[in-house]
């Protein structure tokens, strides 16, 4: 395949451009990674699929890819403001462990479910805990650097010195001060103004808290992603990812602090997922409508079904999640993967679907265009179907839903379900319909379809 351009939107300059990694030899991507108080939501996992896609394409173009993700499990407040308890504090007062036991719980969740979903593993996953010194380092560089002031609760960054604050979204400075909502600190110099440090307390323990230059006390929430992308991939790397809601407070904040401390932008792209729907409405833990993986495993939905309805919308449109949907993305899948398992072994592609395909993930990751070019070739009756094996293998590295495991592969049907069809033909031999659909409906219960064709039963997995 050769290689072809790519054009990605950057929402630092609010339209598609052509991108080209910095170093031609590695493609440097940072991703803001989960909160882990508690078990991430399919809506968080949105964002994290189209991060997934977006590595996957860049690497079916043949792109290396060093890709990295964060772990907060300190810092990150219960507002994007800088006043509330520590989302971790809140999780270990909420379950009855410590924040260490809270956060090590969740992390190992995110990536069971991560796992289940079949995203890409970063190459590295930091944890914010485990970078304290990078963090203060990177404070005291903006405290040097005229930056920073510091008042009774911590260590701010005044948002007054940067002429360009709040550009990433699209506001400025005096627009994003006018809609500020009131905050609680009357100390603050701005409204836009945020922690970089916040001090604990006075008689107040926490558990999570580290010695400092300005006193005990704990990171904020943006600091931990400028510090560690900075240290994994260099002062300005090639592309930073994360949803929606990051856009206005949490990004603004990163590029703050890079380009006081660095003078860069910290990324060259900027790429943010829209949110998932539920009913079209907003979906959230506190609203009770925030579904996890184990929900959808619960209702007998494989996993990889969400991961096919993500791909049916483009990642910077919503997408409307509700039960309905995702069965029928359930079933779309089970008829791909029945189709598949017939074919052939995989020979040479079908060229002219390849450069479809490749034309559409590339122009800004259209993977619904993108599906509708599979099932183009599927459909295709001109095709052999060793040739169409071959190109969706190729295609499966991106769309990453598991059709390795059924392309030209050869159903084992156990003993109790093949005694099932033996007695089925039986009674269809005799024409005791009753019978017959009995017989089919126990083999579905073992997760097996006994369909009826001109050359007799066919068996196949649901």
């Amino acid at each position: 395949m050769a290689n072809m351009e790519i054009k990605l939107y950057n929402a630092l300059t609010r339209k598609k451009e052509l991108f080209e990694p910095t170093d031609p030899d590695v493609t440097k991507v940072y991703a803001c990674g989960p909160t882990v108080y508690n078990t991430v939501s399919i809506g968080n996992f949105r964002t994290f699929l189209f991060t997934d896609m977006l590595v996957r394409t860049l690497e079916y173009n043949r792109q290396s890819v060093r890709f990295v993700m964060n772990i907060t499990d300190v810092g990150h407040l219960v507002s994007d403001g800088d006043d509330g308890e520590d989302k971790l504090e809140v999780g270990s007062a909420r379950e009855g462990k410590t924040a260490w036991e809270v956060a090590e719980e969740y992390t190992a969740q995110f990536l069971l479910d991560a796992d289940r979903l079949n995203l890409r593993k970063p190459d590295e996953l930091p944890k914010a805990t485990d970078h304290i010194e990078e963090q203060i380092a990177m404070v005291q560089e903006l405290e040097k650097k005229g930056f920073t002031y510091t008042i009774s609760d911590g260590v701010y960054f005044d948002t007054s010195k940067l002429d360009n604050y709040g550009e990433l979204a699209g506001q400025k400075v005096e627009d994003k001060e006018a809609g500020a909502r009131v905050e609680v600190n009357q100390e603050k110099k701005h409204a836009t103004d945020f922690a970089l440090w916040k001090i604990s307390p006075e008689g107040e323990k926490r558990q999570m808290e580290w010695e400092s230059p300005w006193g005990v006390g704990f990171p904020g929430w943006h600091i931990e992603c400028t510090a560690m992308s900075v240290k994994y991939l260099g002062p300005l790397y090639d592309i930073h990812t994360g949803g929606m809601d990051l856009k206005m407070v949490h990004h603004p904040n990163e590029i703050a602090q890079s380009e006081g401390a660095l003078g860069t932008t910290e990324a060259r792209f900027w790429m943010h997922g829209e949110f998932l729907q539920v009913d079209s409405g907003k979906m959230s833990k506190s609203l009770g409508n925030a579904n996890t993986v184990d929900d959808i495993i619960a209702k007998n939905i494989d996993p990889l079904a969400f991961r096919y309805l993500t791909l049916t919308a483009h990642y910077r449109s919503h997408l409307n999640f509700t039960w309905e949907s995702l069965e029928a993305a359930q079933s779309a899948l089970k008829k791909l993967r029945m189709i598949v398992r017939d074919w052939d072994t995989p020979a040479i592609g079908c060229a002219e679907y390849e450069k479809r395909f490749a034309s559409a993930i590339n122009d800004d990751l259209d993977m619904p265009q993108a599906v509708a070019i599979v099932w183009e070739l599927v459909h295709d009756a001109s095709q052999q179907t060793s040739a169409k094996a071959q190109s969706l293998l190729k295609f499966e590295s991106v769309l990453g839903l598991g059709l390795r495991d059924y392309i030209s592969r050869e159903l084992v049907v156990p003993e109790d379900v093949q005694k099932l069809v033996d007695q089925r033909e039986v009674a269809r031999d005799t024409k005791d319909w009753e019978e017959g659909d009995r017989l089919r409906d126990e083999a579905q219960k073992l997760g097996f379809v006994i369909e009826d064709t001109p050359d007799g039963q066919r068996v196949t997995e649901e």
